[in-house]
């Protein structure tokens, strides 16, 4: 079942619940109104106004138990929403389902309920329970275990369980809650020690499942069927429960995340408290202020100097969290960087104390690469009211129950509406009204936005993207299961698509070895598989004085974040990198407070290996296929915080990386280029500032940020002997989203052409042709002559 609603609901009880009573402090509309009167210009763009609504409950199932009704009546749980009575209902009867509904809809008690039912009713049955973060894998397992049931026993296992612990949760424990990486790396290469919980093993929940797209949900999608694959092997069947924010087609992409048909539940019964969503655009700073802001603007143009400069979304956003903890509104600010999440907590208490010395004590940062005491005791924190304001990554965003917050800040555009709605819903819990406020960075696609509400309140939420028979993630995942089990030519079925080239590729490399029983694991240790196709292993964060673990970087990140040199921060506390040892995975800093930060610069090269599909439309070429790309990280620049001054730009010698993807590129012949009014020395700028935007705006299209994919543009390529634009997912053997752009290339690059050609800017910004991650510092680029290459694409390419 298809959601035909246009925008996901944002609802605001998780079931039918005990009301705890209006929340103190101004009313959203009335915040909203006093943080637009703080500047001179008024900031807001758009206010849409999301409605109240009331819930639809239902009555309990007759198949729940009284002592599991009067555990949730306990916990103020008086009936369950229709939509999680059909959902549970659904799974008891032993069907795979998929609730799709809104941001505190209640999706936990639609699992909880028949996976309960079936704990107490069958004292062998077993639970396993899928977390995409340990946030939220945490937080359900107060919430099972605070209904008291008696055998349940939940726990956690997860990387930060202690080892004297693991023991007793595999025999004991009959709730596990986990996430896809444990079970890749633990519960399934340990299979036999696993072997009691999965011969009895009756649910399988996947929470969040929306989460699970591109590469990381490709391999996740192998990891289920490995699961899948070992219960067989002992005798069991589980119902697979997914749980899933609004999304497009849910029961597609549930089918395709599990290899089973799957029902989709998406009609939302539960109350909704009102919403104000307010879209905001940093003001324009004056030309001759420079910037005032501790964050440099992201522009790096040679024109800096002569047009004005957006406030940084960064520092506005600081502003704002600090004006609603002034006001005593609970606020959680969603930040997309870990830098920028530290950065604004830090702004943000910072100007607070310099109000009312201590109050800069109730913001905190919240960030992946804490140390697990530090994000559950901020957790606790926020909880229990300790912390009035929260920077986060999206680590918050998924379904940790922060009961009580009033109000959500955005910084930057997620990257996809989905995730847009998800953490604006993490505001009005209990039914109150909540405020959130999206706040523009500069960029073409967030200027896009706040300038056409349209395409965020009345466009459809993305579907899910992911591809199971990406080559790159098949073959290692079925090394995985060779390694738990020789395969067998049943297996191949359970792993679809593409499976039996893989094992023979594998055979091929001397991976596998073939034999009359199946193919067998030739090597004594594991394969090494990356989930979420991160670079490698985690790199350690380290004091160099105390040898104190600060935290950890993902390996992808590392080259970019912990450069010898790297300004790093942790908790508000400033660090600079001493030494990166890439070997041992581990850096080296020291605390220290310059007044500049760190901004590293890469170079890329890229070749065509082949092409799967391509459009001839007479002077423009539009190509689908795979390529291969360099990259390297050769310099970083020093910026003073104050103005963003470039103070100097310093070598680095870092290896260099190579990636395989897929890629989507467009070539356009240099008669026509002159034509339009091109001349030759003004091509690679203006194909430069086609390619940077055309990023910009491709996650408007398809379920990823700019951050996924990546770009280049040259006057002559040599593989195309063209001009040519390419844009590649960031992920080996492609994630999806280079197919979106190919299939909605007309769509797609009219967008880019509008954002160019409506932002309000002379000769270029970030709000449309400039790019924060670009290698050559913005330069050369050409915003009239862009716009004059989009228009010849346009006029030749088929709709």
């Amino acid at each position: 079942m298809a959601h035909p609603a246009s925008r996901p609901e944002l609802e605001s009880s998780s079931a039918a619940t005990v009301s705890a009573g209006p929340s103190p402090g101004p009313t959203p509309a009335d915040l909203l109104r006093r943080l637009r009167a703080r500047g001179a210009a008024d900031p807001v763009t758009h206010v849409e106004r999301v409605p109240a609504r009331p819930g639809v409950p239902a009555p309990w199932p007759s198949w729940a138990p009284p002592e599991l009704r009067a555990a949730f009546a306990r916990r103020g749980v008086v009936a369950p929403w229709q939509h999680q009575a059909q959902a549970a209902t659904l799974a008891y009867e032993g069907e795979h389902v998929v609730v799709a509904t809104g941001t505190a809809s209640g999706k936990s008690l639609a699992y909880q309920l028949p996976a309960l039912a079936t704990l107490l009713a069958d004292p062998r049955a077993t639970v396993l329970y899928l977390a995409p973060t340990k946030a939220l894998a945490a937080d359900q397992l107060r919430a099972v275990a605070a209904l008291e049931l008696e055998g349940v026993r939940p726990a956690c296992y997860d990387g930060d369980t202690p080892r004297a612990e693991r023991e007793w949760i595999r025999r004991h424990s009959r709730f596990v809650l986990t996430n896809p990486d444990m079970l890749h790396h633990g519960v399934l290469p340990g299979h036999a020690q696993w072997s009691g919980f999965l011969r009895r093993l009756a649910y399988v929940v996947v929470d969040e499942c929306h989460t699970y797209r591109g590469v990381f949900g490709s391999h996740v999608a192998h990891v289920l069927r490995r699961l899948r694959r070992q219960c067989a092997r002992f005798g069991s069947t589980p119902v697979f429960v997914l749980a899933s924010a609004t999304s497009g087609d849910p029961s597609t992409a549930a089918g395709r995340l599990t290899g089973l048909p799957v029902t989709a539940v998406t009609e939302d019964a539960s109350p909704r408290g009102g919403v104000t969503f307010a879209l905001w655009e940093p003001p324009l700073l004056p030309p001759d202020s420079g910037s005032s802001t501790p964050v440099p603007p992201q522009s790096t143009g040679d024109h800096d100097d002569l047009q004005q400069i957006r406030r940084s979304a960064l520092r506005e956003t600081a502003d704002l969290l600090a004006d609603t903890v002034a006001e005593g509104v609970r606020t959680l600010a969603f930040v997309r960087s870990r830098k920028g999440a530290e950065v604004v907590a830090a702004n943000a208490r910072r100007a607070l104390d310099d109000a009312v010395p201590g109050l800069g004590d109730r913001v905190a940062a919240y960030r992946g690469g804490y140390l697990r005491e530090e994000r559950r005791e901020l957790e606790r924190a926020l909880l229990h009211g300790d912390l009035l304001g929260l920077a986060s990554t999206n680590a918050l965003e998924l379904g940790v129950d922060l009961v009580g917050l009033d109000a959500v800040l955005i910084c930057g555009y997620p990257g996809t509406r989905a995730s847009l709605w998800q953490q604006a819903g993490r505001a009005g819990r209990s039914g109150q009204e909540a405020l959130a406020v999206l706040v523009a960075r500069d960029d073409p696609l967030d200027t896009y936005l706040v300038h056409h509400p349209e395409a965020i309140f009345g466009a459809p939420v993305e579907a899910t993207v992911l591809d199971p028979a990406n080559p790159y993630v098949l073959a290692p995942q079925l090394a995985c299961a060779a390694f738990e089990a020789p395969l067998t030519p049943a297996d191949l079925a359970l792993f679809g698509d593409g499976a039996k080239e893989a094992v023979d590729q594998l055979v091929a490399a001397g991976a596998l070895r073939q034999r009359p029983t199946g193919w067998y694991w030739r090597h004594r240790e594991r394969p090494e598989v990356d989930l979420r196709g991160e670079g490698g292993a985690p790199v350690c964060v380290v004091e160099s004085s105390t040898g104190r673990l600060l935290g950890t970087v993902d390996g992808g990140s590392s080259h970019f974040l912990l450069h010898s040199g790297a300004v790093y921060l942790h908790q508000g506390v400033s660090y600079v990198v001493d030494d990166l040892d890439l070997v041992d995975g581990c850096a080296l800093v020291h605390a220290e407070e310059p007044d500049w930060s760190t901004h590293a610069r890469d170079v890329t090269d890229l070749s065509v290996v082949s092409v799967r599909s391509y459009v001839d439309a007479g002077p423009v070429g539009m190509f689908l296929g795979e390529v291969d790309v360099t990259s390297q990280v050769v310099s970083y620049q020093r910026r003073r915080i104050a103005t963003g001054e470039v103070i100097d730009t310093r070598p680095l010698d870092l290896p260099a990386r190579e990636l395989r993807t897929v890629a989507v590129w467009f070539t356009l012949s240099p008669q026509s280029l002159t034509l339009a009014g091109v001349q030759p020395a003004d091509v690679p700028g203006a194909l430069h500032a086609a390619e940077h935007a055309a990023i910009g705006l491709l996650p408007l299209m398809a379920t990823c940020d700019r951050w996924d994919i990546g770009g280049l543009s040259t006057a002559v390529h040599q593989d195309t002997e063209a001009p040519t634009v390419f844009v590649y997912d960031g992920h080996p053997g492609g994630a999806g989203f280079a197919e979106r752009a190919y299939g909605t290339a007309s769509a797609w690059l009219r967008a880019t052409r509008d954002a160019i050609a409506e932002c309000g800017c002379e000769s270029g910004c970030p709000s449309c042709v400039q790019s924060p991650k670009c290698g050559n510092g913005n330069n050369p680029l050409s915003k009239p002559d862009a716009i004059r290459v989009l228009d010849v694409v346009l006029a030749n390419l088929p709709e």
